[in-house]
């Protein structure tokens, strides 16, 4: 699969890469990375990355202002993203070639070829693999990119897709030499506003026949904490260590629409968000509820799932 990809990239001068909506470390590091390592590698082609900002992970790089003219001639290639509704700027359409890279099950099969693989712990991780079979370089900024994604998804090589070949691989990128510290810093440093917006976080949670954690954000909380629904993903695991508890879910409201953001220590929960908009890993899912009332039922799911 890796052959072909690299040999359709060949094949074309301008290559987009897109990513999913609201991104995570994984998006932006594996988009960021593999353009870098195309813009080093491959000198002759023009490579963009589009998409909205993140302001939370600046550090890790910008986003290209492209019009629709480049994407008339160009190989498309989206990172980290399931299905069609969550890829940032639908202009991706518009491409000549699409192509899917992502590690999370692969419930909406889209792109002219497709590398979908759930046993890698991120996509930053299939692009590691990517560049070794390849054989590509790496650099320290690449391998800065390529690193974030897969601390960001293993949650700091804490959780269960933490593999052995991930290990190996994040190695690869540690000899690269970048300033480890700074990095740690960037993505741990919190704004003031969610730093208090956290300490509301425990002290309202509740906990659920001592075994599944919940917590809502209305309109309002976010209001006076000045805090976006984006920006509280931050804090979806404030609680997680809390003896017992094996599932837990953040319910923040959104202009029209509830975000929901299940976590897992063990029971399956991607097949609860597949019922309610959304999708994702066995252990880490997202969905969209569309009341208060239809968040009730999500909770009474996972109490029967955690038991």
């Amino acid at each position: 699969m890796i052959k072909n990809i690299m040999e359709k990239i060949e094949q074309f001068e301008t290559v987009i890469l897109h990513r999913h909506e609201r991104p995570d470390p994984d998006a932006l590091g594996s988009q960021l990375g593999f353009a870098h390592i195309m813009k080093e590698c491959l000198p002759e082609k023009n490579v963009y990355v589009v998409g909205e900002e993140e302001p939370s992970l600046a550090f890790l790089g910008e986003m290209d202002t492209i019009s629709d003219h480049e994407y008339k001639e160009a190989v498309v290639i989206v990172c980290d993203t399931a299905n069609t509704e969550r890829i940032d700027d639908k202009r991706y359409r518009q491409g000549k070639y699409l192509i899917k890279i992502d590690h999370h099950p692969d419930e909406e099969p889209y792109g002219d070829l497709n590398w979908v693989d759930p046993s890698f712990s991120s996509t930053s991780e299939m692009i590691v693999e990517l560049v070794e079979q390849a054989g590509l370089q790496l650099d320290s900024e690449s391998a800065l990119l390529l690193y974030a994604g897969i601390v960001g998804d293993t949650g700091r090589f804490r959780y269960s897709n933490t593999t052995a070949d991930t290990l190996r691989r994040a190695s690869l990128l540690v000899k690269q030499s970048f300033d480890q510290n700074t990095f740690y810093s960037n993505l741990h440093k919190k704004d003031l506003k969610i730093t208090r917006l956290q300490g509301y976080v425990l002290q309202h949670f509740s906990v659920i026949e001592n075994r599944v954690g919940v917590m809502r954000l209305t309109k309002e909380d976010l209001d006076r904490f000045q805090v976006t629904s984006t920006e509280s993903s931050q804090l979806v695991n404030t609680f997680s260590d809390v003896e017992g508890l094996k599932v837990w879910v953040f319910f923040v409201e959104d202009e029209d629409k509830i975000r929901v953001r299940l976590r897992s220590k063990g029971p399956v929960i991607n097949t609860i968000a597949a019922e309610h908009n959304g999708g994702g890993h066995p252990m880490a899912a997202g969905a969209t509820a569309y009341s208060w009332q239809e968040t009730e039922d999500i909770v009474r799911k996972l109490v029967t799932v955690s038991k």
